[in-house]
């Protein structure tokens, strides 16, 4: 079982944003990356920090992925729960719901941003957000 953990955030919003994953299997962190978006929303970094752990875990071959955000919107989105409405989420949410369905067993969950290895998800997006100011 691999866990994705994701997070995006902008500085402002818009504002200055990026996205951080980190990939675990058997509860070892295997990878870990994070990417500088430019002036973007908080919306679209979580987005793209989802696309990118999905891409992971297709290049991983992983069949079975627990991912998990501390975005509730984006979550229940994935889920089904909610519409998408903004019309600069609706591309990237079909990519994203393209890449998953890659996956033969995947769940999406939303958790606190201070539960499990989010922290480390968060960090890593505050140091790529830091090292662009």
């Amino acid at each position: 079982m691999y866990q994705i953990f994701s997070d995006g955030g902008s500085r402002g919003n818009p504002g200055p944003s990026a996205y951080a994953i980190v990939v675990t299997k058997d509860d070892k962190v295997i990878f870990k990356g994070s990417e500088y978006l430019g002036i973007n929303t908080n919306n679209y970094a979580e987005y793209r920090g989802l696309i990118a752990g999905l891409t992971k875990a297709i290049e991983l071959k992983a069949e079975n992925v627990d991912f998990i955000m501390d975005s509730q919107l984006v979550i229940k989105q994935m889920n089904g729960e909610y519409k998408v409405k903004a019309e600069n989420i609706k591309n990237l949410y079909l990519d994203a719901k393209a890449l998953s369905s890659m996956i033969p067993n995947i769940r999406f969950r939303n958790v606190r941003r201070t539960e499990m290895l989010i922290p480390m998800a968060d960090a890593l997006l505050n140091i790529e957000l830091d090292n662009h100011q």
